[in-house]
């Protein structure tokens, strides 16, 4: 049975959410979310990247990273999907019960339940992409190998 998540204060699995407050260290800088760690990758190595770390809350770090009139990095529909595994796979690592959470799962599909997104998420009518459940799937195998060394 899938397992489908969506809100960051949705239980149980909210914690998977981009937007949940799961902080962790990463390039040498705490990030407050997933979320802010993600969109700051839009525009790494610019001051574009420290303004959306220190956004106030993910909502305010995604606005600015999805303002089109900031120069996005010209490789990021490239490295995008590598981007989000690093973060989330940092979030895991660093959340133990979250990570207690993820391994629950076994081998359910964990699926976005992203109405309005198509690449991330499935969409409104199932037809989307899914990559952060897949990434999350992916997580989920990298933790399990992490667990039996």
């Amino acid at each position: 049975m899938p397992i489908y998540f969506y809100s960051a204060r949705q239980p149980p699995y909210g914690g998977f959410s981009n937007f949940s407050g799961h902080g962790f260290q990463l390039d040498g800088k705490y990030w407050r979310t997933s979320e802010h760690y993600f969109q700051a990758q839009k525009f790494a190595g610019t001051p574009h990247e420290e303004e959306v770390r220190q956004a106030v809350g993910p909502k305010r770090a995604a606005e600015i990273g999805r303002d089109r009139s900031l120069p996005l990095r010209p490789d990021w529909e490239t490295v995008k999907d590598d981007v989000m595994r690093d973060a989330v796979l940092h979030k895991f690592r660093t959340h133990t019960a979250l990570r207690a959470l993820l391994l629950s799962t076994g081998d359910a599909e964990i699926i976005e339940n992203a109405p309005s997104d198509y690449y991330w998420g499935c969409g409104k009518d199932g037809s989307g992409r899914n990559r952060l459940g897949t990434i999350l799937m992916e997580v989920r195998a990298i933790l399990r190998t992490d667990s039996k060394e």
